[in-house]
C-alpha cells in the first residue's frame, strides 16, 4: 500500500517517542509499504515559540519563526530512520521537490501541488520523505502556513494528491472516543465513523482531526486515527468513512412548527426534557428543533402537528414555567450541506440575502458545522430550492 503517515507533537514528544514512531515505520517500510511521513512540531514547540514572540513581528517572520518547530522534527525522525538502515530524506519549504505552494493569497495552489505531490510519490520506491507538516511554501519562496491543525491537512491533502491508499493520523488518543476519556467513566473507540459525523464534532471542540483536513478527503482516500503506542501504522483506531457532498435538499412532506412558550424556560432545569419526552413516549417524530428565551419550537410532521398539540399542551398545562403552545403550518424546509460551509465567512447572508430580494420570508434558520437548514412557507419552498440550488 501506498502510506501517509502523520505524527502529531505528542507522537514525537520525546526521543523515546521519536524512537517509537521510527521503530513502526520502518516495520511498514520492510512489509513493503510505500511510506511518506508528515511531522508535527515536537510537543508545544509551537505554542511555545508563539508565546515567546512578545515585541511586533510581521506575517513573514512569525512564519519563519514557528517553523523551527516542524523543521527540528523532520530532521530527528529523518536520523531516526536512518540509523535503522531505512533510506529516508526530509522535506522541508525550500527543499528540492518541495510539494506545498500557496498562491497570493495565502491559499493552496490546487494545480501546482498536486503535480509536486506526484512527484513524491514517484519517488517513493525505497526512499522515506519526511515532509514537515503545518508548513508550505509560495511562488516567491516564502514561508506561508496552513494554519492551526494544519499537520492533519498536510497528510490529507498530500494523501489525496500522491493518489494514497490511506492517511494514518498518529496521535495521543485511541481514536475517535465516544467521550473524553478525562471526563466521562467508560469511554471506549469508535470503529467507524463518517467524515460529516467527525466534521461536527471537531467543529464543537473534538480534538481528533482538524476540521479543514476532512475537507481534502475523497471517497478513494481512507483516513484512520490511532494511538501513538499502538505500534502498528495499518491497523486499529478508528476508520473515518466517506466524502463530503455538497447538497440542497429539500423535505418532501410539509412540517408543522410548535412553539411553547414561557418565561422561565431558560432558568427551569428540564423543560425541554420533559417536552421532548412526551412527544417521543407518543412516538411522534421531530424533524428539528429551535431555542430562544423564552420559548422552545418543535417541527413535526404537520399530519401529527394535532396531536403533538395536544401532548405539548398537557406538559402546559403540568409545568408552572410554561405558559402556552402555538402552531404554524405548513411549512417547508430546504437543507444546505457541505463540507467547507464552515470554511466561507458570510455564507449565512449568501445563502439568506437572495430570499429577501425574491419576498421570500425565512421563518427559520438552524445551523449545524456542516449545514444549514431554512424553514419557509410552504408555498414558497420550489422558489427557495431553486433560488438556493442556483448559489450552490
Amino acid at each position: 500500500m501506498r502510506v501517509v503517515a502523520k505524527f502529531g507533537g505528542t507522537s514525537l514528544g520525546s526521543g523515546d517517542r521519536i524512537n517509537r514512531a521510527a521503530d513502526s515505520i520502518a516495520a511498514a517500510v520492510e512489509d513493503g509499504h510505500e511510506i511518506a511521513v508528515v511531522a508535527s512540531a515536537m510537543g508545544s514547540t509551537t505554542d511555545d515559540l508563539l508565546e515567546e514572540i512578545t515585541f511586533e513581528a510581521d506575517e513573514a517572520d512569525r512564519s519563519q519563526i514557528v517553523s523551527m518547530g516542524e523543521r527540528t522534527s523532520v530532521r530527528m525522525l529523518k536520523a531516526a530512520l536512518s540509523s535503522r538502515g531505512i533510506e529516508a530524506q526530509f522535506l522541508e519549504p525550500g527543499s528540492d521537490g518541495w510539494p506545498i505552494i500557496t498562491d497570493e493569497f495565502g491559499e493552496v495552489d490546487v494545480e501546482e501541488t498536486r503535480k509536486r505531490a506526484l512527484e513524491v510519490a514517484d519517488s517513493l520506491d525505497g526512499v522515506v520523505p519526511v515532509i514537515t507538516g503545518f508548513l508550505a511554501e509560495g511562488h516567491d519562496g516564502s514561508i506561508t502556513t496552513l494554519g492551526r491543525g494544519g499537520s492533519d491537512t498536510t497528510a490529507v491533502m498530500l494523501g489525496k494528491y500522491m493518489r494514497a491508499d490511506e492517511v494514518v493520523i498518529v496521535t495521543d488518543v485511541e481514536g475517535v472516543m465516544t467521550g473524553d476519556p478525562h471526563v466521562v467513566e467508560g469511554a471506549r473507540n469508535v470503529g467507524e465513523i463518517s467524515v460529516d459525523e467527525l466534521r461536527n464534532l471537531s467543529f464543537r471542540g473534538a480534538e481528533v482531526v482538524a476540521p479543514s483536513a476532512l475537507s481534502y478527503k475523497d471517497g478513494k482516500l481512507d483516513v484512520r486515527v490511532v494511538h501513538y503506542q499502538h505500534g502498528d501504522l495499518l491497523t486499529g483506531g478508528t476508520s473515518i468513512e466517506g466524502q463530503f457532498q455538497s447538497l440542497v435538499d429539500m423535505r418532501e412532506r410539509p412540517l408543522a412548527c410548535l412553539t411553547v412558550a414561557g418565561r422561565a424556560i431558560r432558568n427551569e432545569p428540564g423543560v425541554f426534557q420533559s417536552l421532548s419526552a412526551a412527544l417521543g413516549d407518543s412516538k411522534v417524530n421531530v424533524d428539528a428543533v429551535a431555542s430562544g428565551l423564552d420559548s422552545i419550537t418543535f417541527y413535526v410532521d404537520e399530519d401529527e402537528s394535532e396531536r403533538a398539540e395536544n401532548i405539548l399542551h398537557r406538559e402546559v398545562i403540568a409545568q408552572d414555567a410554561l405558559s402556552s403552545v402555538t402552531v404554524d403550518s405548513p411549512l417547508a424546509v430546504i437543507r444546505v450541506t457541505g463540507g467547507e460551509l464552515p470554511n466561507q465567512p458570510g455564507i449565512i447572508s449568501e445563502i439568506v440575502d437572495p430570499l429577501g430580494d425574491a419576498r421570500i420570508n425565512v421563518h427559520d434558520l438552524i445551523t449545524s458545522a456542516t449545514s444549514v437548514a431554512l424553514f419557509v412557507d410552504w408555498e414558497d419552498r420550489e422558489d427557495t430550492l431553486e433560488i438556493t440550488q442556483d448559489l450552490f
